[in-house]
């Protein structure tokens, strides 16, 4: 897969895949993915639903441990690390020859603790603790409460994937958290590695609701919201990193926490199958692909460096959003409180079904 390869050697962008299936691990699926030129793995409660409910490759492991007196969730939790610990494994030479780059699998808290710090913080530490492989990403969603557990996680040199972010002001609250948690950790940095995952499609499903009820100069806008949100983000994170602030950390072997493009299918089907991966390519980041997407991108994807190009059209585009009154701090607090709900019916849907399957054991 020339494409995937070149997105990395030639435009500096790691592309990730966004997704896991068992059968994938065991059929070698996942290796060929990696030769091919994927450089880390992301996952979440959905993809998790989807891969256990779509299949029996996880009978024998959760029937096993309900016999032995696992509880449906301790089951649950006990699949999903036998995955990330394998897809780590067949990773883990990406990991060691990107300088604890790139290599990492993405395993999410669960969502139901999305508003509350402390137990996120736990559980985040018990799974670094669990799993104890260095190319591990732990997601923490970018709500209130997880700003505090980031902070915390990363003082204590936890590596984490600051996930379901959709709006500028909050990936800068982002970002000052992994900051301030970096001050507070002790010597040197350089294993301190983190992503913030900014979701695109997303922003332009709503965004284009609302624009659909304006004029319609007012729907040209339809379909560039999203590109230029990231794009203003992207232009955030070259000054971040920058300057005396910053200067002092990279001085103990800090690195940025590069911006990780999610959510880059496309929902609407009048839109090209890769613009949110064609539009964002850019150095210092990554982009998460699921298994179509990738494949769309490889067949007829455009390798091209646009993340940088034009910040003033990117604004304009937002300024012009501004005056007609659509405030994308709303809309990204809306899309936050969607997505955190969207992974919990997720989690909460698969241990309900895991349920019924533990019940029918005995």
């Amino acid at each position: 897969m020339a494409r995937l390869k070149d997105l990395y050697t030639e435009h500096g962008q790691s592309p990730w895949l966004d997704n896991i299936r068992r059968e994938w691990i065991t059929d070698g699926t996942l290796e060929q993915r990696v030769s091919q030129g994927v450089r880390g793995i992301t996952s979440n409660p959905t993809i998790f639903e989807k891969a256990i409910t779509s299949t029996t490759d996880y009978d024998g492991e959760f029937t096993e441990a309900i016999v032995a007196g696992a509880t449906v969730e301790s089951a649950y939790w006990q699949m999903v690390v036998s995955d990330v610990v394998a897809a780590a494994t067949s990773l883990r030479d990406v990991y060691d020859t990107s300088d604890g780059l790139d290599g990492f699998v993405s395993l999410e808290v669960s969502p139901n603790l999305a508003y509350n710090s402390a137990e996120t913080i736990t559980a985040a530490r018990r799974l670094h603790e669990r799993i104890s492989l260095p190319n591990l990403y732990v997601k923490i969603p970018a709500t209130t409460a997880g700003l505090t557990a980031i902070r915390e996680l990363v003082s204590e040199k936890l590596n984490v994937n600051v996930t379901l972010i959709f709006g500028v002001e909050r990936y800068l609250e982002v970002a000052e958290a992994y900051i301030s948690g970096l001050e507070q950790a002790d010597g040197d940095l350089r294993s301190v590695v983190s992503v913030a995952s900014f979701f695109i499609s997303r922003i332009d499903t709503v965004v284009d609701r609302y624009l659909e009820q304006l004029t319609e100069e007012a729907q040209e806008l339809r379909g560039k919201v999203a590109v230029a949100t990231a794009k203003e983000a992207y232009s955030k994170f070259q000054r971040i990193y920058s300057g005396s602030r910053w200067d002092a950390l990279a001085a103990r072997g800090a690195r940025p926490q590069r911006l990780l493009w999610a959510s880059t299918s496309t929902k609407n089907p009048d839109y090209p199958d890769t613009v949110y991966v064609d539009e964002l390519i850019g150095p210092q980041t990554v982009t998460t692909l699921p298994d179509s997407t990738l494949d769309a991108f490889e067949h007829h994807g455009t390798l091209k460096s646009k993340l940088a190009t034009e910040p003033h059209r990117a604004r304009a585009v937002l300024k012009t959003l501004k005056e007609l009154g659509i405030d994308m701090n709303v809309v990204s607090q809306l899309l936050e409180k969607e997505g955190v709900t969207a992974f919990s019916r997720s989690f909460n849907g698969l241990l309900d079904t895991l349920s019924e399957k533990a019940a029918s054991t005995y």
